[in-house]
């Protein structure tokens, strides 16, 4: 069967992003090799195969055709015949594939402007697209504008800012046997994770009286009685002393604009302690720079930690192998990871793909 026959198979992750209405997907990946582009190329031949307008973009460099950290073969992005791709010039030169220029962005990175093409003829490309929050919101309305229907964002390790609602509608999250150890720790690993990406909305009275700071930036204090006792657009990763200044208020809510570090977030347990039932917001959890651990004891304290705006998990798709070793049987792992993480929509989309084109040949 052609590359466009197996695509044909809808796979129950594309039923799913479809179901959801999504206009924005961010694909992001728990460490390098645990089946981030696969995802990735996965959706874009089920929405050449569904005939979606789909564009596509990064927030670093992929595509190339060694890992960048470990030296190690990757697979290519494989675009399809109308793909619209948001790159950096320079990259076109080394495409696999013939496109035709859409926009000029009037974005520049490293490896030049972005710009925004359509893809001729199926083939593979490398993509390199903004790294700022705000160039990226740019990139999706210009890729938008051209016809795209569903914007897929491809991000870059140590990288997660592309899954902030802000930018991203919906998220897909890659694990697998790349993060290291047993089955038990990677699903254990992923599972953190998770606990910090998908930390609960506040409600709309809390969202309310948090909202100035979101919209202006910085760091909010309230009381009981939503009384402000502070407020002030600064850095939050240096407002742990401004914070500490009001130890001895009735501070019932703190709403927090930008990223969560160590320092602050040791001020904001310090003031839990000393006050239970505290009220913490973040934008969402990809500003959180902390460990599983640290939410649990947060939590065991009386403090609630809550988002601005909740992050759309809308699947986790599977790589049982690992470059370095340590594989897991996908069969396996699949079952077992549906198990730990029901309600998520758990993939393996090459087993999955598998599956469907041996009972379609019985068949």
């Amino acid at each position: 069967m052609s590359d466009t026959g197996r695509a044909a198979l809808t796979s129950p992750l594309w039923q799913r992003i479809q179901a959801s209405g999504l206009s924005t997907l961010a694909v992001m990946g728990m460490t390098k090799n645990t089946g981030k582009t696969v995802a990735l190329n996965h959706l874009l031949a089920q929405a050449a195969a569904a005939q979606v307008a789909v564009g596509v973009t990064s927030i670093g460099r992929d595509g190339e055709e060694r890992d960048q950290v470990f030296y190690v073969p990757k697979p290519p992005v494989l675009v399809w015949p109308g793909t619209l791709v948001a790159t950096a010039r320079n990259t076109l030169e080394r495409a696999r594939v013939r496109t035709k220029l859409i926009d000029a962005t009037g974005i520049d990175s490293p490896m030049g402007e972005i710009v925004v093409v359509k893809v001729l003829n199926e083939g593979e490309m490398e993509i390199a697209g903004a790294s700022r929050g705000s160039d990226q919101r740019q990139v999706i309305a210009r890729l938008q504008q051209c016809g795209a229907a569903l914007v897929l964002l491809d991000g870059a390790l140590g990288r997660s800012h592309h899954a902030s609602p802000s930018i991203a509608d919906g998220v897909i999250l890659a694990t697998g046997a790349a993060i290291g150890g047993g089955m038990a720790d990677v699903l254990r690993k992923t599972r953190e994770r998770l606990a910090i990406l998908g930390i609960a909305q506040a409600d709309a009275c809390v969202r309310q009286l948090c909202e100035p700071v979101f919209a202006s930036g910085g760091v909010g204090l309230w009381d009981s009685h939503g009384e402000s006792l502070f407020l002030a657009n600064i850095s939050t990763l240096n407002s742990a002393p401004a914070l500490m200044e009001y130890a001895q208020a009735a501070i019932q809510t703190i709403a927090v604009s930008g990223a969560v570090g160590r320092s602050l977030w040791h001020a904001l347990m310090t003031l839990a302690a000393a006050r239970p039932g505290l009220t913490v917001v973040v934008s969402d959890g990809t500003k959180l720079f902390v460990q599983a651990a640290d939410l649990a004891v947060f939590s065991q304290l009386g403090g609630r930690l809550l988002a601005q705006r909740a992050i759309h998990m809308t699947g986790i798709t599977l790589n049982p192998f690992s470059p370095l070793g340590g594989s897991f049987d996908a069969s396996a792992f699949l079952a077992a990871a549906r198990a730990a993480f029901a309600g998520y929509g758990v993939s393996d989309v090459m087993l999955e793909q598998t599956e469907k084109y041996q009972l379609q040949e019985i068949t």
